[in-house]
């Protein structure tokens, strides 16, 4: 891996935009103009090596997780081991929280030290947040990255328990066990709602012709989930298989809410979706999704 050192830029409407090797942040902040240029160049100094730190300990964080926790040293490798771990009864590597954790870690030096109304940083379609009280955020959810539309909103408030998200499923940038074209998962930070991801859209799954595997190495050399067969491409499922897929992935999805990992989770396949919710919070009316398009 030869890569060229991190870059630095503010986009056209003022974000900015952090980038080094297949790492790509988008984040935003609002506040004081001096307290967002402040939190920009934190944001920009820890991302100068995380990186570099990362790969150091890549054969530990591409082995899979079993009864004794790895020895990581990296502060995004914690935070991707400290996400993942909850999963390990299942094939699970802590490369399934590395977009999340590094979206955490930058998010908290973004805020060190300031006082933002909101902000968030963006990996990829995996986003930390940070929701002073009073403010809230309005995400949209595209269920099909081939065709890109926003299909349902999210506002999220800072009276909820939620400080980050992420989406997995076969189409991704992610390889996947399952066949959702997108699984969304709200929780308390991205690193978590990251593995959580990961788990729901492996579990959305059925079996049948349409559906095409093949060992993830042959897909990627360098797959952190070796011959495991991922799914490389679905073609049309009859209406009943693809609800039984959903309700599959929403099965997990409601044990992970059980276990306080995950607040909430969208889950999309060929047209067909399928939201678990959490009940209300005291003095708060249950969440609702709106679906668009």
């Amino acid at each position: 891996m030869n890569w060229a050192g991190a870059s630095s830029a503010r986009l056209a409407d003022g974000r900015l935009h952090l980038q080094h090797g297949p790492i790509e942040l988008i984040i935003e902040a609002w506040g004081t103009p001096g307290e967002v240029e402040a939190a920009y160049t934190q944001a920009g100094a820890s991302f100068e090596n995380i990186l570099e730190v990362l790969v150091q300990e890549l054969p530990q964080l591409r082995a899979p997780l079993g009864d004794a926790q790895p020895l990581l040293r990296g502060p995004v490798a914690r935070r991707m081991l400290a996400a993942c771990w909850p999963h390990r009864a299942h094939c699970i590597t802590p490369m399934a929280a590395v977009a999340g954790s590094v979206a955490d870690e930058i998010l908290e030096a973004l805020l060190h030290g300031r006082a933002l109304d909101k902000a968030y940083v963006n990996n990829g379609g995996d986003i930390a947040l940070h929701l002073a009280e009073g403010n809230a955020l309005t995400l949209g959810v595209v269920n099909d990255v081939d065709n890109p539309a926003i299909d349902a909103a999210v506002t999220l408030s800072a009276a909820m328990p939620v400080r980050g998200l992420a989406t997995s499923g076969w189409r991704g940038r992610s390889q996947s066990l399952g066949i959702a074209d997108a699984v969304t998962v709200f929780a308390a930070d991205a690193a978590t709602a990251d593995a959580a991801a990961t788990m729901v859209a492996n579990a959305v799954n059925v079996e049948h012709e349409a559906i095409s595997r093949i060992p993830a190495c042959e897909l990627r050399s360098d797959s952190d989930l070796g011959d495991l067969p991922v799914t490389a491409a679905v073609g049309t499922l009859p209406s009943p298989l693809r609800i039984a897929a959903l309700a599959n992935g929403a099965e997990r999805a409601r044990e992970l809410q059980r276990r306080n990992l995950i607040y909430a989770a969208y889950l999309a396949l060929q047209g067909e979706v399928l939201a678990v919710l959490p009940a209300a919070l005291p003095g708060q009316a249950p969440a609702r999704s709106r679906a668009g398009g």
